[in-house]
């Protein structure tokens, strides 16, 4: 119940998944949900081929009992702590939570056409127009048409967790040249979890393995933090090797290519 959540209407398909079940369990456990008047499972008014569930108003009311009852055991159980520890604890807690989480999340090589990659890339074109003193216009880039990023030109990145979209990361590989890093973005819920410094490292371990052993990419003033993490890897500054109107900042890195 927790999973479905209060919204209009939670696709079967990513409740599954986000639960490790088989489609034949996700069914008949609906069914008993269904019957007991908890829920109510429909198609999607966008594609009748997917179902969504959504709880009823006796499925809230029930949803609303276990949640009380949780807080009454969690209150009894800390009701022998004194400050210090509930402080200690709750540290604790936090720190487990973000390291299942960085452990629970996928990176795949994603077509950037894929509705999940385009998700990525339109967050984050989102984030660069906000952040932007000009705004931000994928147009007037270095690299207009992410289809560049695809199979004999490069690859793209997608992380996922419990199956939704939370980052990408591209690396364009133009012949007889450097790689470059293009497009990465983690989603605010994601940061804090390592999740940009793994995807850097899976895109150096693309990069060695398509026989790489420069790797480049450009990056804006505004971006601190990726300017941060950047040389806390190991990218040094550099002139610039391309004309990228939104870049201040060139940065190389020089990678094993026989790692």
């Amino acid at each position: 119940m927790w999973e479905i959540g209060d919204g209009p209407g939670r696709d079967v398909r990513v409740l599954r998944d986000r639960l490790g079940l088989d489609s034949g369990y996700v069914s008949r456990l609906l069914r008993s949900l269904e019957g007991a008047g908890l829920v109510t499972v429909r198609p999607a008014s966008r594609d009748r081929r997917v179902r969504t569930v959504s709880p009823t108003e006796s499925g809230r009311a029930e949803r609303t009992a276990l949640d009380e009852l949780s807080d009454e055991l969690a209150t009894s159980l800390l009701a022998a702590l004194n400050d210090s520890q509930q402080s200690r604890l709750v540290a604790a807690m936090a720190e487990v939570e973000r390291l299942l989480t960085a452990a629970t999340v996928t990176v795949h090589v994603t077509d950037p056409d894929h509705p999940d990659a385009q998700s990525c890339l339109g967050s984050y074109h989102a984030e660069l127009h906000e952040r932007f003193d000009t705004g931000f216009d994928p147009a007037r880039s270095s690299l207009p048409d992410p289809g560049e990023l695809r199979a004999q030109y490069g690859l793209f990145l997608v992380a996922r967790l419990h199956g939704e979209p939370v980052g990408c990361a591209g690396l364009k590989l133009p012949g007889g040249t450097a790689a470059e890093i293009k497009r990465m973005w983690v989603a605010p819920q994601a940061r804090g979890v390592g999740l940009a410094r793994r995807l850097l490292a899976e895109l150096e371990s693309q990069a060695t393995a398509h026989g790489r052993n420069i790797l480049r990419l450009e990056t804006n003033a505004a971006l601190t933090e990726a300017i941060n993490l950047y040389r806390s890897a190991g990218f040094v500054e550099i002139p610039a090797f391309n004309d990228e109107p939104y870049a201040h900042h060139w940065f190389e890195k020089t990678i094993d290519a026989h790692a």
